[in-house]
């Protein structure tokens, strides 16, 4: 049976818009490599070309199928699968309409134990999702409330499917069971400081660390036996199912490399240990999440500049713009930028995917190099000599930008403070590097003025709304950046952060976790003044009387619809697990006002 050969897959992930308006989709697969014929993947009755090969490990082939199609006038369900198996659909937007979106993060667990705290099942969120996207997912029975059946007369009595596209914000995968699960590891973290910064990784160890990196994706949100397809009897609406019916845009965060990852001090970021983990699950995101060969990744080199610190990682941009040219289905990575940072333009709307990690420390996020290209791409003018898709559209009603950690969030001083003073280097706790990987930390608060300094000169320059889409803290939350020196009329001086985590991981519910949530109400109804311009606030939450929802969730980003509506609305609707169900809390981000 062609089911029985998949080991992995199909994830699908979308790489933007083609020069002749074709909705560019792939789809991740992994069979064994035991000399059969590769499977052979159809698009709406028509095979799909020969795969890339992305990469082989233990005996797993891991494949890249091009599922691209031509926009049409109208948005249409596309179908796809194995030829003589299963198959599955996708939604393509019509080709001058702007996507409908979905936003994750955190689908996963730092310890397994808090998976016993919660009261419904880990993928009931998933669950939810997909009976939002897509009906035929749904339990037979299944009641709709007032927010569904709107977009039920809209969108599924059509036929279609309610997203095109998932956005996930970073801890797609959680890495930190390495620390237990290599032996090796796991007699590391016991060792005094000395001896963990002056250890040695040996050729065992590193081959022990890749085959983790590469191994893990297929047992936790890959493999078979999580997938609604692999009996026919058990159903299982969870990420894998999800990753089947969306194509995907997706950005690491911390769990991805391993929790608190660029937040540890300047030494054990530098040991030959730290340095092994971040390769290799570097080289695992880049074949799994974003779909590329593993020979196609270039070495990330340091910078040769005699006169440059160390104490940030400085290093040379990587030609993107080449890779571009040797691979069509490259993602659409920002030129000349050592990290993965992609731009993303379709029709109004525009999406910015920052990679928040590959240039981190405590004191950066984002180093000079990805600085420039981010300003190049948002202000810059397509003239004679560049490519139109090189500068951000004129036609953008609407920028979001995807951080995986808030923009716009509590800040915590009086913790940050006492963490601060105590210092944390122990990969086991992680309650110091999150207070750490925040935009409000003090060590990050210059760079996020540099963030909100140039966002407010896109938005006025380019007559467009920016909004933030974060994770990482699982709560629901709805901030706000402002100027105070422009009158509220003008509207582009105000950013609006949605944030949304997490999709598997437990909200705050311990005794310490309750305690940890009423010190952040507490502190979100207290406007952080940043500079003699911006103010944070956090707004109340929509349909709830406190600031931060502790509740898992995700995120609905939709525009107006309709090509006669020329000046769109945003709207952000956040679907909040409850003991019973879900709860729907909508904001809407007005069109541009000068």
């Amino acid at each position: 049976m062609a089911k029985e050969r998949l080991v992995v897959g199909p994830v699908l992930s979308f790489r933007g818009i083609g020069p002749k308006g074709e909705w560019q989709v792939t789809a991740l697969v992994g069979v064994p490599d035991d000399g059969v014929p590769l499977p052979t993947l159809e698009v709406q009755g028509q095979k799909c070309p020969a795969p890339t090969e992305l990469l082989t490990h233990k005996k797993v082939k891991y494949l890249r199928y091009n599922l691209s199609c031509v926009l049409q006038a109208q948005e249409r369900k596309v179908s796809y699968g194995l030829v003589g198996g299963p198959s599955w659909s996708f939604t393509v937007p019509g080709q001058d309409s702007a996507p409908r979106l979905a936003y994750v993060s955190c689908n996963g667990f730092s310890d397994p134990s808090g998976m016993r705290k919660l009261v419904r099942p880990a993928n009931a969120v998933w669950e939810d999702l997909l009976a939002n996207h897509d009906r035929t997912t749904r339990d037979t029975g299944v009641r709709l409330d007032r927010e569904q059946l709107w977009h039920e007369k809209e969108i599924h009595d059509k036929g279609l499917q309610r997203f095109h596209l998932l956005l996930m914000g970073g801890d797609q995968i959680y890495f930190d069971s390495i620390w237990e699960d290599i032996p090796t590891l796991r007699d590391w973290v016991s060792l005094s400081r000395k001896e963990q910064l002056d250890f040695k990784v040996s050729a065992r160890l590193e081959q022990d660390i890749e085959n983790y990196y590469f191994g893990l994706y297929g047992q936790r949100w890959l493999h078979p036996n999580r997938h609604p397809w692999s009996d026919g009897k058990t159903v299982s609406r969870d990420a894998a199912d999800a990753m089947a019916r969306v194509p995907t845009i997706m950005m690491w965060d911390d769990h991805d490399i391993f929790d608190g990852w660029g937040s540890y001090s300047e030494p054990m970021q530098s040991t030959p240990l730290f340095q092994a983990l971040f390769k290799y699950a570097r080289k695992a995101f880049w074949v799994f999440q974003m779909q590329h060969a593993i020979e196609d990744l270039p070495d990330l080199k340091y910078s040769s500049a005699a006169n440059v610190s160390r104490k940030d990682p400085l290093f040379d941009p990587i030609d993107w713009a080449a890779h571009k040219k040797t691979d069509p289905l490259a993602l659409p990575l920002l030129r000349d930028q050592p990290g993965f940072s992609s731009v993303f333009q379709i029709g109004v709307l525009a999406i910015v995917v920052g990679d928040l990690r590959t240039e981190r420390s405590r004191t950066q996020v984002l180093g000079n190099d990805t600085w420039n290209a981010l300003k190049k791409w948002m202000l810059g003018s397509p003239n004679k000599n560049t490519d139109a898709a090189e500068h951000l559209s004129e036609e953008c009603q609407h920028l979001i930008f995807m951080s995986s950690v808030p923009v716009a969030h509590p800040k915590l001083t009086l913790a940050e403070g006492l963490l601060d003073a105590f210092g944390q280097d122990h990969v086991l706790d992680s309650n110091a590097d999150d207070l750490k990987d925040h935009w409000s930390h003090d060590d990050h608060e210059g760079e996020r003025k540099r963030l909100l300094e140039t966002l407010g000169q896109v938005a006025k320059s380019k007559k467009l709304r920016v909004a933030f889409v974060s994770g990482d803290v699982h709560v629901a939350a709805l901030g706000s950046v402002y100027r105070r020196d422009i009158p509220p009329t003008a509207n582009w001086a105000q950013i609006l952060q949605f944030t949304s985590s997490a999709v598997v991981h437990p909200s705050l519910m311990g005794v310490a976790e309750r305690l940890f949530l009423f010190m952040l109400n507490n502190t979100a109804g207290k406007p952080q003044n940043i500079d003699v311009q911006h103010t944070v606030e956090m707004l109340l939450f929509p349909g709830y009387n406190k600031y931060v929802m502790p509740a898992r969730n995700w995120l609905a980003l939709e525009l107006d619809p309709g090509l006669e509506v020329k000046e769109k609305r945003l709207w952000a609707t956040w679907r909040c697990e409850t003991e019973t169900g879900f709860s729907n809390h909508i904001q809407a981000v007005q069109p541009f006002q000068a």
